[in-house]
């Protein structure tokens, strides 16, 4: 089993930045893609950024040019380096991962999500 935490969520004001961190753990062959996802009250969740274990990244055009996303495979660590935030980033945003376990096929993994409020 894999578990994903994030971490680094909170209150800020517009034009102000933050940086989210997600930490994979357990027993793990190997993480492919990895991407942070944000759903906002009364809407569907949506994709923000996503990075392949090569470092090859596709972003949301709604963020592109203010977020930044990266990850460090050694330490199987995801971040997401967001400036330049808009009240309309509210959300609480979710770190998802592929990872390859011991004798299973590749799975996708969900955190538990962090709250990201930005007030105008």
């Amino acid at each position: 089993q894999v578990q994903l935490v994030e971490s680094g969520g909170g209150l800020v004001q517009a034009g102000g930045s933050l940086r989210l961190s997600c930490a994979a753990s357990g027993i793990i062959f190997a993480i492919n893609a990895m991407g942070w996802y944000r759903q906002a009250p009364g809407k569907q969740r949506e994709l923000v950024a996503v990075i392949a274990s090569g470092g090859s990244t596709n972003y949301a055009d709604s963020v592109k040019g203010r977020f930044t996303i990266s990850r460090d495979n050694a330490k199987n660590m995801m971040y997401l380096q967001m400036n330049s935030l808009k009240p309309e980033d509210t959300a609480v945003y979710y770190c998802n991962a592929e990872a390859q376990v011991p004798f299973a096929g590749p799975r996708v993994y969900w955190g538990q999500g962090t709250q990201v409020t930005v007030s105008s």
